[in-house]
């Protein structure tokens, strides 16, 4: 395997691998980007207090999510089509989670379904389910989690309505892959990756098609797709599916004090401040900026994670010095999965666990659970989305 050293060389290498439409689909957001852009470049308005002379043996960066144990508070976030960036992408990231000791979140959107991660996996899961219209198909997706004996379903409530991603459009993104004359002539420099596709099975969405009614084929599913998603979503529908699941549940998607203080309410176990990595609500704020203000309202009321915009261990240093109990990546562990299947998640993760490391380290702390904001240099009126930095 080439020296990665950090998140951007797994990046590199995996456009040079991964087809265009699939490396488009992650690396993206809706309309101008402003969002997407802002979720990484905001964390660089933080910066980290160094300090010396503090006894640095013994550190160790172990904590817990929602009550489980795990190597460092950094969860593998829900992300859709794995399977395409490489051939059973969902699988082998999920090994690379468990191995490494953080929770796997599988998409309703994978190309792995939900029973070929369980059987190939030891530990428990978490499965990420959307909001949908039909009451048969999320009850038995509910079912089919509980049999997988995932530890936790996350229930992500920003996709009432699509956000346009231009890139997605104009690719024609599909799974499998259209073949166009533009898509054969790219999938033809991509022969790893065409050589992998070519010895599985899975090439298309594993949890829906031949589950929804009416989902027979890849055909079907675009029509399906378009009338899926529940547009009359509220509050009570997000405790039906609590009371449904009966276990531990997460939602994902909160990006206004408001929003989690309603989660809050009606018993969540955790919250995720997300804005779907930039991909809807372009012009949102960044999830970072967003945390003190949702941490003020609900801090110590429920369980605060952050998702969006992470691409180094200093990122989540940053998160959890803010009050976040966790973080989440997806575009990271996307680039090494790309980049070089299980090997290049478990690279991604080593590489985020080590900065992390080194980092509270050098900031004169010794285990994550006492990160706050005494670590941080916080500009005045970052949390306030009135101020302009």
């Amino acid at each position: 395997m080439p020296v990665y050293t950090n998140i951007e060389d797994l990046r590199r290498r995996y456009v040079r691998r991964t087809p265009k439409m699939f490396y488009d689909y992650a690396e993206s957001g809706s309309w101008t980007e402003q969002t997407f852009r802002e979720n990484t470049s905001d964390f660089q308005h933080i910066h980290l207090k160094q300090r010396v002379a503090v006894d640095m043996s013994g550190r160790t960066t172990r904590n817990q999510m929602i009550g489980e144990d795990v190597a460092m508070p950094v969860a593998l976030a829900p992300v859709g089509l794995t399977g395409m960036q490489s051939a059973d992408g969902e699988i082998k990231a999920a090994r690379a989670a468990e191995k490494f000791g953080v929770p796997y979140t599988l998409s309703t959107m994978s190309i792995c379904s939900i029973e070929d991660v369980a059987e190939h996996t030891t530990k428990p899961f978490w499965f990420q389910v959307y909001t949908l219209k039909d009451d048969d198909f999320m009850r038995r997706l509910i079912e089919r989690a509980r049999a997988a004996k995932c530890s936790a379903i996350v229930v992500t409530v920003d996709l009432q309505v699509l956000g346009q991603r231009h890139k997605d459009i104009k690719n024609g993104l599909s799974a499998p892959p259209k073949l166009t004359p533009r898509s054969i002539a790219n999938m033809a420099t991509k022969i790893p990756w065409g050589l992998e596709m070519l010895q599985t099975k899975r090439r298309s969405f594993g949890n829906i098609v031949g589950h929804a009614k009416g989902v027979t084929d890849p055909s079907s599913l675009s029509t399906w797709t378009a009338e899926a998603f529940d547009v009359s979503l509220d509050w009570n529908r997000i405790a039906q599916f609590k009371e449904w699941w009966g276990g531990k549940l997460i939602v994902k998607g909160i990006m206004a004090p408001e929003d989690a203080r309603r989660a809050a309410e009606i018993g969540v176990d955790a919250i995720i401040v997300s804005n779907h990595g930039g991909r809807q609500l372009d012009g949102a704020m960044s999830s970072i900026r967003m945390l003190p203000a949702i941490m003020d309202a609900v801090g110590d009321k429920v369980e605060v994670h952050l998702d969006s915009g992470i691409r180094s261990g200093q990122d989540v240093l940053k998160a959890l010095a803010l009050g976040a109990k966790g973080t989440y990546i997806g575009r990271a562990y996307t680039y090494g999965l790309g980049a070089a299947g299980e090997a290049g998640v478990t690279r991604a993760l080593e590489i985020i666990h080590k900065e992390l490391d080194t980092t509270m380290a050098l900031c004169g702390e010794t285990d994550t659970r006492n990160l706050g904001e005494h670590n941080l240099y916080v500009p005045q009126g970052f949390g306030d989305p009135t101020v302009k930095l």
